[in-house]
């Protein structure tokens, strides 16, 4: 490969596996050495001086401002990673970050899409990934020459000094021998699982494990089993307390394979394979020329800087990595500091932006909703599917520094865990008062006025405030006059626990009745309403009791009524993705949004997708968004990365003709 720039690294961080790094930038082809950065400017004089490196910085921000920098090796500890990383990222520099590469997968995927945003490569330093004799192995599994896999069984530990102020026995550090060194074997079963299975790197699909947690909190030792697909069985062993083998072994229908050191490849010897097979007798395969692991890492990120990732180890390997780490961690019942509610940190830094974080996001759109005096974010953050703290608070930094401030929970979502987790979320970060809350409550078979105050009480415990920005009854019960509902939420925004209120899922006959009812008795009324509404028809109802806002009745009310609406499903649950005649493997999508004018819809909004060079998802959204009356999507991401998608949503504008031609399908005068 041709005109491969050499890179210009920084060091951030001046510890052992710093010196390490150093020593290798000798050996590198497209690399060199331009400064290294300490948090005491002391400490960073006398590194740059052993390792004859031009500027010492006292400080990480000044490394990562500095212009003579192209890309930076990050080797602090491990809670450290996301925050510089993703600064890094921001100031426009390539990263290196030393494994693992955060602390957990949410935090991860922060990472990596703040690479994806701002065009740098993001490799997680697993130098032995880009050795040769790695490759080699991986050649030998899939050549089939030990048969079909069965088992692999790796290990990497060590005994250290066992000081309780070291950083491997510091659970406030990341301590411990999982996260330590414990994602060697684990990265390599998934490897080598991949490789047999023919799908580059394999994920489990269980994992069980068990360890011992020492005095300081951390793991000293651990093992786990990890089962693939087609029986493939990994044994995978760790620890920070006592030695181990260190090595590893792969055992097929027709033979083994064995590496004795596979992870600290000595750059002065040669890498060795022994490879037995069935009935023949054993052979050991050198493996090229000596060379040093964390050189051939410094040359493949610049040989790979503009595609961003290095095949060797790709971020979704990364993400990968760290679920699998997760799950063993879980398994012990190991949980870092820095993960708990009350001591963790925002996933993108030490504070929270108000604005979104890079100019090549989308700005966030903002809209009113009467009987509020902030601002209200046109997409609404859905808050039902973040069990563990860590997810939420991983997924909702991400959307508050795009400048989105209204969340959407329920009473009834995962038993509270989820207002459980917000309420948490918004007192740590200290954003409660810049956050519209959506709360829900009385849902069938509660849907009874005196409800009403009962679960509200119980939801803003929850939550950790005094009040709920937008309240909606999250089913309506025709049973019940329309005026006994009313009242009792009128009573709610008399008392300061309520600013607005409305209804999800209520009929366009119920509202303008409860409306009717409001004016004539000199309550406060409906201004927000959380009905379905997406481009797609809904077909059938996703759930019982569920209403849309699809008809040209329902929204031409809403239009006249001057009510906000909060649609649900507003993207059709992955219909203008996954759409299609012939994929029927998902039954709720065939069932709710599957018809001949859905599928013309879908065709209309991947022409104008493909003219405005986005995807059809982001049209569909567009749509709702462009509506003549006040819309605030509710969207339901699981990743930061789903978020991502959605948001992209904001930066399509769409005609009157256009979207006419969505709909309808009627020819397009005007383009936007």
């Amino acid at each position: 490969m041709t005109d491969i720039q050499t890179l210009r690294w920084g060091i951030l961080g001046a510890g052992n596996i710093a010196k390490k790094f150093a020593r290798a930038m000798a050996k590198a082809k497209h690399g060199r050495l331009a400064a290294v950065a300490s948090r005491g400017a002391d400490k960073a004089k006398a590194f740059a001086a052993e390792f004859t490196i031009p500027t010492a910085h006292g400080s990480y921000e000044a490394l990562l401002a500095d212009p003579l920098v192209d890309a930076v090796y990050i080797a602090t500890p491990h809670p450290l990673h996301p925050r510089w990383a993703v600064a890094a990222c921001e100031a426009g520099k390539h990263v290196l970050c030393e494994k693992p590469i955060a602390l957990n997968a949410w935090q991860a995927e922060a990472m990596v899409q703040a690479a994806k945003e701002h065009g740098v490569l993001l490799m997680e330093a697993y130098m032995y990934r880009c050795h040769p004799q790695t490759a080699r192995m991986v050649e030998l599994i899939r050549s089939g020459i030990i048969g079909e896999v069965r088992v692999i069984r790796t290990s990497f530990g060590f005994r250290c000094g066992g000081e309780p102020t070291s950083r491997l026995m510091d659970a406030a550090l990341g301590g411990g021998g999982i996260l330590d060194v414990g994602g060697y074997p684990v990265s390599f079963a998934r490897l080598i699982a991949g490789a047999a299975l023919g799908c580059g790197v394999a994920e489990p699909v269980s994992v069980s494990g068990a360890g011992h947690l020492g005095a300081t909190g951390i793991d000293e030792h651990a093992s786990a089993v990890l089962r693939f697909a087609n029986g493939i069985v990994a044994e995978v062993a760790t620890g920070v307390r006592l030695n181990r083998e260190n090595d590893a072994t792969i055992v097929g229908t027709e033979g083994s394979i064995h590496l004795d050191h596979p992870w600290t490849h000595h750059p002065k010897a040669t890498a060795r394979i022994e490879i037995r097979v069935n009935g023949k007798e054993p052979r050991v395969e050198p493996v090229g020329d000596a060379v040093d692991a964390y050189a051939c890492e410094i040359d493949l990120v610049a040989v790979h800087a503009a595609q961003g990732q290095v095949p060797q180890m790709t971020w979704d390997d990364s993400l990968g990595q760290m679920r699998t780490l997760d799950r063993w961690r879980e398994a012990i019942g190991l949980t870092y500091p820095a993960e708990r509610p009350e001591l963790s940190e925002p996933a993108r830094g030490g504070t929270l932006r108000v604005l979104p974080i890079s100019a090549c996001r989308p700005a966030m759109l903002y809209g009113r909703v009467a009987g509020l005096d902030k601002p209200v974010s046109r997409l609404v953050f859905g808050c039902d599917n973040q069990r563990e703290f860590r997810h939420g608070a991983a997924v909702w930094d991400d959307f508050f520094e795009r400048g989105g401030n209204a969340f959407d929970t329920a009473y009834g979502y995962g038993g509270g865990a989820m207002e459980q987790n917000l309420g948490l979320w918004m007192e740590r970060r200290g954003v409660r008062e810049q956050c519209v809350v959506l709360a829900k409550g009385v849902h069938t078979p509660e849907c009874f006025p005196d409800r009403i105050a009962t679960q509200l009480t119980v939801s803003l415990e929850r939550l950790r405030t005094s009040y709920a920005d937008i309240y909606l009854m999250h089913r309506d019960n025709p049973d019940v006059p329309v005026g006994e509902f009313v009242d009792a939420l009128d009573a709610e925004v008399r008392a300061g626990r309520v600013r607005a209120f409305g209804g999800s899922n209520w009929s366009r006959e119920r509202v303008l009745a409860a409306n009717a009812y409001a004016k004539a008795k000199d309550r406060r009324g409906f201004t927000a309403l959380s009905n379905q509404l997406s481009l797609a028809r809904m077909v059938e109802p996703v759930w019982k009791g569920c209403f849309s806002a699809f008809d040209a009745a329902s929204r031409q009310t809403l239009a006249d009524a001057g009510i906000a609406l909060l649609p649900w499903s507003s993207q059709a649950r992955g219909f203008f993705l996954r759409g299609d005649p012939a994929f029927t493997g998902d039954a709720e999508l065939v069932r709710c949004w599957y018809g001949e004018d859905n599928f013309a819809r879908l065709a209309r909004a991947k022409q104008l997708a493909a003219a405005k060079g986005v995807l059809p998802i982001h049209i569909a959204l567009a749509w709702v968004l462009h509506q003549p009356f006040a819309t605030f999507p509710l969207i339901g991401p699981r990743t930061i990365a789903e978020t991502a998608s959605s948001c992209a949503g904001l930066a399509v504008t769409l005609t009157a003709a256009e979207s006419t031609f969505l709909e309808h399908g009627a020819t397009m005068t005007q383009r936007g």
